[in-house]
């Protein structure tokens, strides 16, 4: 409330701030706060909210003022169509323009492998066959009330991370196993990891980024906000972020090698991995 009342210029209160809010067309709103965290492109899951319902991928980067891209939830298809239809439609998601697969598996069955969904896997394997895979995410760690914690850790993806070594998988949120999936990241060449979610929400954001990095190169940290449903956590991912960053990396680096580091993590490296 604090960090919305500086930016909107109002008491720092929830009253306040939710007055100010009030006082404001929803697009206007969302659109103020969007721009001001610098964007260049949105990266969007095209299944949360479910299509037709909230804002569309495609309206986000309007607000945001900034190219947006999809990415296809694999239960967004198989719930409407089924294995065949996950299957059919991986194949063919590049040429559709998605440039990225994500699942939700851990809220379902968890991340073991005997237990992720028999259309994961069929999404894993229609991904690799095209011989340049999109890159797939994976929610880890904590989410809603509906998932069960220790079966989200990311380190039930090693057997999947090695039977299909030529995808490159890019674990999300991983609060509070950051060390796990950074541990991942170090040893598996096709492992990515963020801590979207976790931060804005936990109180010390540099901490996080301080354990994503006690073992994962820079080179495999990914900027990412899980921002959804409220237009203020975007705000407030990309303001934390960077200032979790500017502290840490200073603490770590030279000044020129921690702007370099920075820029690698807020914008770098999800260019080379998305091939955007």
């Amino acid at each position: 409330m604090r960090e919305l009342a500086a930016f909107f210029g109002c008491e720092p209160n929830e009253e306040a701030v939710f007055a100010y809010r009030l006082s404001k067309q929803p697009e206007e709103y969302a659109s103020v706060l969007m721009r001001a965290t610098g964007t260049q492109l949105l990266l969007v899951d095209d299944g949360f909210p479910s299509p037709g319902v909230g804002v569309e991928w495609e309206e986000l980067g309007s607000l945001a003022g900034c190219e947006a891209l999809p990415i296809l939830r694999i239960e967004r298809v198989a719930d409407s169509g089924g294995i065949d239809a996950v299957r059919r439609e991986v194949a063919g998601a590049r040429e559709h323009g998605f440039i990225a697969l994500k699942t939700i598996s851990a809220y379902r069955t968890g991340l073991q492998l005997g237990h992720i969904h028999d259309f994961v896997i069929a999404a894993l394997e229609a991904n690799e066959a095209k011989g340049a895979p999109l890159p797939v995410q994976f929610h880890c760690g904590f989410g809603d009330w509906d998932l069960y914690l220790p079966h989200a850790d990311p380190g039930h993806l090693k057997p999947l991370i090695e039977r299909f070594h030529g995808t490159p998988f890019v674990l999300l949120h991983c609060y509070p196993f950051v060390r796990e999936a950074g541990w991942l990241a170090h040893v598996y060449g096709n492992v990515w990891f963020d801590v979207s979610l976790t931060i804005p929400h936990v109180s010390r954001p540099g901490e996080m980024v301080r354990q994503a990095l006690e073992l994962a190169p820079v080179s495999k940290l990914l900027y990412a906000s899980d921002a959804a449903r409220t237009p203020e956590l975007y705000y407030l991912a990309a303001k934390w972020w960077r200032e979790a960053l500017a502290e840490v990396l200073a603490d770590e680096l030279p000044a020129d090698q921690a702007e370099a580091a920075g820029r690698q993590i807020l914008r770098e490296n999800a260019k080379a991995l998305y091939g955007v």
